[in-house]
């Protein structure tokens, strides 16, 4: 029986109509068919799987050629890692140029601004320039500075968006064989799993320690660490291990290039600037063709006052690419600084215009405004609008940089508005004994009274004789004037103001203060009025113009846009006397760093 019906099973298939099969049958072979390609395609996979798993191929010496194709993992070839991706084994790891390192846009530390938007002049001291903190409008105070981590006012360095997009070839020949080891070690960093991955490079330094890729991710774990734990310490560690990184033999162009100049940035960051500056110089000599780090080498000049190297290197940069916003910016700057104000204006203006990484900085629009203003062109505005939808000043009129947000903001106060009536009292009750201690320093010519040396003036002569800087106490000044200095040290908002100072000011006929803001908005400046002419004296801040009155306290916010007249026909001497914003709590008033 069984013969016979498969006799009539295959008698079905030779049908009248020659080989036509009927559709159940076609759809027979057709099944049988796929299942085959089906048994094939899951052999190859599985075949493939096991190559790859059981390491039986040698892929880094027959598949490099297939990279650009299938260059999965985005290290630049294609070899035993991207076999891995393509089958779902291991995820595809992100390219190392999203992760912190020395080729991403990196932040150099600037303290090299000078100093226009300060009121007056005072000694030189390390952060006392209103232009070297962090640019923008009304910036929160870095926490860093409360937690004792070095910190310095940061300016983006000019590692352009070219760099940004090309990966980084970090793996020489031997580390391409120990990639996935490396790997491993680089997927805990990139998790925020500090700790182990620190152990993990560790661990791979001891076992290869001629591997420049060990090294190196152990810096970028230890660079990792010192973050996380607020640590100087173990950030110079990082510092070191980045250097051992890039001396290593064989080390790729690529690698070397990070290595450096993450340390160049991290020392700069540690205030080791002669170190970064070495490190820079290194940089340079390996890769001459890369703009870039001439501009970060220009910079590195200004934040140690060479500013006559800075303008030779981007002399030289501008001269090899004309159109680098960077180094426009930076020259137009150093010509500023140079009191070469026409010549500044094109530098800073097209660098501001290229809109180029490290140009958006709230003190190029800040001397750019300046400068314009002091040639007469009304476009100045223009400029600090910009700056103002940029989110680099509180307003057109408010211009100053070292702030602390949300403090109430107003050009004019009085003593009410301040809560400060008590020392407000005292000045205008003992304005007399003030004044006469002022006048028998000035009338014996003892060259206490020094010039106003920051070019804020268009003309004339102004001097200063300080007696509280940065909330110290100058004491030989105070010796001169024991009764001033004995009143005002009941005033713990005057005395210890760390932004401000304390100061006679005394004014010739003829002299005019270019309009300008003073560095923050976390003091308010007092004026009592000791010498005042009947006419010819005023001050403007923003729209608004006042004049003195002798015994009468006038009190402003001097980080709203002022300018001062001196059109009389004797001299005007004023007592200033800064004093913390009231709105500032005890803790900030003890954690903000001096201006």
């Amino acid at each position: 029986m069984k013969k016979k019906k498969a006799g009539r099973s295959l008698a079905r298939k030779e049908s009248p109509v020659g080989n036509t099969v009927t559709k159940s049958e076609k759809k027979s072979v057709g099944n049988s068919f796929f299942s085959w390609l089906l048994v094939l395609a899951l052999l190859g996979a599985w075949l493939s799987v096991g190559i790859v798993w059981f390491d039986l191929a040698d892929y880094n010496s027959v598949v490099g050629a297939l990279g650009r194709v299938y260059d999965a993992d985005g290290d630049g070839d294609f070899d035993v890692e991207d076999a891995k991706v393509l089958l779902g084994l291991t995820e595809k790891p992100v390219p190392l140029a999203s992760s912190r390192n020395a080729l991403e846009e990196q932040e150099l530390h600037a303290e090299f601004l000078p100093g226009e938007n300060k009121d007056s002049p005072h000694e030189s001291t390390p952060n006392a320039d209103p232009s070297l903190e962090l640019s923008g409008s009304l910036t929160p105070e870095s926490p860093t500075e409360a937690a004792g981590l070095a910190e310095e006012p940061a300016l983006e360095s000019s590692v352009g968006k070219e760099a940004i997009k090309k990966k980084p070839k970090l793996l020489n020949k031997f580390d391409k064989t120990i990639k996935s080891e490396i790997n491993a070690a680089e997927k805990l960093r990139k998790k925020g799993k500090v700790e182990e991955s620190l152990r993990a490079f560790e661990a791979l330094v001891q076992k290869f320690p001629h591997s420049p890729r060990c090294r190196y991710g152990k810096a970028q774990a230890e660079d990792d660490s010192a973050e996380k734990k607020r640590s100087n310490e173990l950030l110079l560690t990082a510092v070191n291990t980045y250097r051992e990184a890039a001396d290593l033999p064989d080390a790729p162009p690529d690698l070397v290039k990070a290595s450096l100049r993450r340390r160049a940035e991290r020392q700069q960051f540690l205030g080791r600037t002669r170190g970064s500056l070495a490190t820079l110089e290194k940089l340079v000599q390996l890769f001459p063709e890369d703009i870039s780090l001439k501009n970060d080498l220009g910079v590195a000049h200004l934040l140690l006052g060479d500013n006559k190297s800075a303008k030779r290197i981007y002399e030289e940069v501008l001269a090899a690419a004309p159109h680098d916003g960077f180094a426009k910016v930076h020259y137009g700057f150093i010509l500023k600084s140079e009191n070469k104000i026409a010549e500044s204006i094109p530098y800073l203006r097209e660098g501001l215009e290229s809109g180029e990484p490290g140009t958006d900085d709230g003190r190029f629009y800040f001397h750019l405004g300046d400068a314009l203003q002091r040639t007469g062109d009304e476009s100045a505005y223009e400029w600090y609008e910009t700056g103002h939808r940029r989110g680099h000043f509180a307003s057109v009129w408010q211009r100053s940089l070292y702030n602390v947000p949300g403090l109430r903001a107003q050009p004019w106060w009085t003593p009410e508005d301040t809560g400060y009536t008590d020392l407000v009292k005292v000045l205008e009750r003992n304005w007399l004994t003030i004044r006469d201690e002022a006048l028998s320093v000035l009338d014996g010519n003892s060259g206490q009274f020094l010039p106003e040396d920051e070019n804020l003036r268009e003309k004339g002569d102004w001097g200063q004789f300080t007696l509280w800087q940065q909330g110290r106490k100058a004491a030989s000044s105070c010796r001169s004037v024991p009764k001033t200095c004995a009143l005002l040290e009941r005033y713990p908002e005057a005395t210890g103001c760390k932004r401000g100072q304390i100061k006679f000011s005394v004014m010739r006929p003829g002299t005019h203060v270019w309009p300008h803001t003073g560095p923050t908005n976390c003091r308010l400046r007092m004026h009592l009025g000791l010498i005042i002419p009947p006419s010819g004296c005023r001050i403007r801040c923003t729209n608004q113009t006042r004049e003195w009155e002798e015994g009468k306290v006038l009190i402003f916010d001097d980080s709203f846009e002022h300018e001062v007249w001196q059109e009389a026909e004797r001299f005007r001497l004023i007592f200033i006397v800064d004093v913390w914003h009231p709105e500032l709590s005890q803790s900030q008033r003890q954690t903000l760093s001096p201006i």
